[in-house]
C-alpha cells in the first residue's frame, strides 16, 4: 500500500468497510461480552447518537442499559431521561442500580419539545447520559442529535420505534430490540462503523424484581398514579 493511502486510512475519521471505525472517546461497556465484541470500540459510544429500535416496552430494554447507567453513576456523572413512556418508580430504579441523586427526568409536553430538551442536553455536555424516546422524529431532528451528541462527551440513546428501520439515519449506531427465544433478549446490529453483523446477538439479562408497592414517582411524574411503575 502507498504511503499517501496509509496516512489517509490511518485517519481516526475514515473506516474501511471490513473493519470496525475506531472509537474517537472512550466507550462505555455495555456489560455484555458477546455485545461488546460487536460494538465498534467495545462499548457504547460517546459523543454519537445511537438509536435503540423496539416495539413497546417491557422487553428487558432498560436492562440492557443498567450496566451503562452504573458506570456513569460510579464515574459522578449525571444521567437524564426525556419523555420516558411509563411513570418511573423510584424504588425499583434504585434496587436496579440507578443513583436517583444524579438521574434527573424531563416529561416535556410535546415530542417536538422532548427532542429539543434531548438536543439541549447534548449540546451543553451536563448530563454523561442523555436516554430518550421518540415515536416520531424526522430526519432533520436526528441530523440535529447526531450534531449536538458529536460536540460532547456524553452517551446519547434514543428509544424509536422498530418501524423506523426502514429509514435512513444519520446514528452512526443503530440497533434493533427484541424479546428472544426462552426469556432471552435479542440485539440486531442494524448499522454500525463496520462489517455487518452475522446474526443477532442473544443475551440473558438480569430483569431486576418489579417494584409493586406504592411509592413516591421520581421528579416530573408527581402526578402520575401512586402505584405505577417501569418495567425494566
Amino acid at each position: 500500500m502507498n504511503s499517501p493511502l496509509a496516512d489517509v486510512l490511518a485517519r481516526p475519521d475514515i473506516w474501511r468497510g471490513d473493519r470496525y471505525a475506531p472509537a474517537p472517546l472512550p466507550v462505555v461497556a455495555s456489560g455484555f461480552a458477546a455485545l461488546d465484541a460487536e460494538l465498534p470500540g467495545g462499548g457504547w459510544p460517546r459523543g454519537a447518537l445511537c438509536e435503540l429500535l423496539a416495539d413497546g416496552s417491557g422487553l428487558g430494554e432498560i436492562s440492557l442499559l443498567l450496566p451503562a447507567l452504573r458506570s456513569v453513576r460510579e464515574e459522578g456523572g449525571w444521567s437524564l431521561l426525556i419523555a420516558p413512556p411509563h411513570p418511573l418508580h423510584a424504588p425499583a430504579w434504585a434496587t436496579a442500580g440507578a443513583d436517583l441523586a444524579h438521574l434527573a427526568v424531563v416529561s416535556p409536553a410535546s415530542e417536538r419539545d422532548a427532542l429539543w430538551a434531548m438536543e439541549q442536553a447534548l449540546a451543553s455536555g451536563a448530563p454523561a447520559l442523555v436516554l430518550g424516546w421518540a415515536a416520531h422524529a424526522d430526519a432533520r431532528a436526528l441530523r440535529r442529535l447526531q450534531v449536538a451528541a458529536a460536540g460532547g462527551r456524553s452517551l446519547a440513546l434514543l428509544f424509536r420505534p422498530l418501524r423506523a428501520a426502514e429509514d435512513a439515519s444519520p446514528a452512526p449506531l443503530r440497533l434493533t430490540l427484541a424479546a428472544g427465544a426462552e426469556g432471552r433478549f435479542s440485539v440486531h446490529l442494524l448499522k454500525r462503523h463496520g462489517p455487518p453483523p452475522a446474526a443477532p446477538i442473544e443475551l440473558v439479562l438480569p430483569r431486576p424484581a418489579r417494584l409493586r408497592s406504592h411509592g413516591r414517582p421520581l421528579a416530573g411524574h408527581s402526578s402520575a398514579p401512586r402505584s405505577a411503575v417501569v418495567t425494566l
